[in-house]
């Protein structure tokens, strides 16, 4: 309560993006019902004000008021955001929301400053309706990194053909049409059974929280979840009465995995790993012990958080060929580097009237842009690949797409 300490923000964000029909809607309806303070609203049908705060004029005194919008009505609860992409216009106004957890507002003479203690849950859908790997999470979203920074958690929902998951979807999908429930029920006990390869001789670690938060199918055969209403009253309790500190050993481990983080954060373009990534680690340790009702954060809470943390940033790094590339939380992909690399092998051939240029030249080139690749060697030969260069021997490369290229490319596309 000291007046003199700066306010850190307790809410956790996160944010899903997937490919569309996959059921992100129902999932943030089905988190709004749940939660004791829950607002559920629609990105595309969402204006500036009806997030933030409105002001109207009372047709009978002729006086300004405040009309608070879904951000100020979800004070202490969720709010729910889907069609998260749609809504780039209202960006800026969701800055100060999520991470100052308050709506400052100058309009039509009034000054005001409004609380906006809110978890943002929000879905949204990749540019052009598949997310592809190629690309980074902000391009695939059109956000830039100053909003994606302030999220906790970022999960990647792909729709891959399963055999055997489009089996169970199907008979769910089927029986609720045809009023046959057993495949239902079926259904919700084999969906949290872990899957064994046994040809492959892989299974999963019983230490693992998603191996301990599976049911087992012959223990738990009699599960019955928790009513909604017994579960409303749960969250509100443990919000309202339990504040758990952080161990020392726990705190070994987050500072240990934060430190981690930041030696292997070398890209300057991209989202960067600060100190909020250290609070976020901390935000979901202390919230991992409000889940048991615990006063004190423990080394397993910190490991299941560390565990929660590399499965969001694994499907915020990796890229189509499945590998992590730290320099892909942000900026621009790979892709795009190649056409800055090519752009600028342009100008530098207008330039000095040539067309050929050493490997060295071309490293010097690229140290000079800050070209911001793993192994330029694997750019270079994916540019030779589609026909932009060609490899003349001896570290030599011709430039086909120069105006002073006497060849033109056989391939022009990337």
């Amino acid at each position: 309560m000291d007046q003199n300490k700066v306010p850190i923000r307790g809410d956790i964000h996160v944010i899903i993006v997937g490919d569309p029909g996959l059921g992100k809607s129902q999932l943030l309806k089905a988190a709004a019902s749940v939660s004791p303070r829950g607002i559920y609203v629609c990105g595309n049908t969402t204006t500036n004000a009806g997030l933030t705060v409105a002001v109207v004029k009372d047709s009978m005194t002729n006086d300004y008021a405040f009309e608070a919008g879904a951000m100020v009505l979800a004070d202490r609860g969720l709010c729910c955001i889907d069609e998260f992409d749609k809504m780039s216009a209202e960006y800026q106004s969701l800055l100060e929301a999520m991470e100052q957890q308050c709506v400052s507002v100058a309009k039509a003479g009034l000054v005001a400053s409004l609380s906006a203690r809110t978890s943002v849950l929000a879905a949204a859908n990749p540019v052009g309706g598949h997310y592809d790997r190629g690309k980074t999470v902000n391009e695939n979203l059109k956000m830039n990194a100053a909003l994606l920074s302030r999220f906790d958690l970022v999960f990647i929902l792909l729709d891959q053909p399963d055999l055997f998951l489009d089996k169970r979807v199907s008979d769910h999908i089927m029986a609720l049409h045809t009023n046959d429930r057993s495949p239902c029920s079926s259904n919700k006990r084999l969906r949290t059974v872990p899957q064994f390869n046994g040809s492959m001789g892989i299974g999963i670690d019983e230490k693992k929280l998603a191996s301990r938060l599976r049911l087992h199918p012959e223990k738990d055969r009699d599960f019955v979840p928790l009513p909604e209403p017994l579960l409303r009253k749960y969250i509100s309790y443990a919000r309202s009465y339990v504040t758990p500190r952080v161990s020392e050993p726990a705190a070994v481990v987050l500072r240990k995995y934060y430190l981690n983080l930041r030696a292997h954060s070398t890209c300057s373009d991209g989202t960067p790993i600060t100190a909020r990534q250290l609070e976020s680690l901390v935000r979901l340790a202390e919230a991992r012990a409000r889940v048991d009702l615990r006063e004190e954060v423990t080394e397993q809470d910190a490991n299941d958080v560390v565990e929660i943390m590399n499965e969001s940033l694994y499907d915020k790094y990796v890229d189509e060929h499945g590998c992590v590339d730290y320099a892909r939380s942000g900026g621009m992909s790979q892709q795009k580097e190649a056409k800055r690399l090519m752009s600028a092998l342009n100008k530098q051939s207008e330039l000095q009237q040539k067309d050929q240029f050493s490997r060295a030249e071309i490293r010097s080139l690229a140290d000079k842009i800050s070209l911001q690749v793993p192994d330029l060697d694997d750019i270079m030969e994916r540019l030779n690949s589609a026909g932009f260069i060609v490899h003349k021997g001896q570290n030599i490369y011709q430039i086909l797409t120069s105006s002073c290229s006497r060849t033109q490319p056989t391939r022009s596309r990337w």
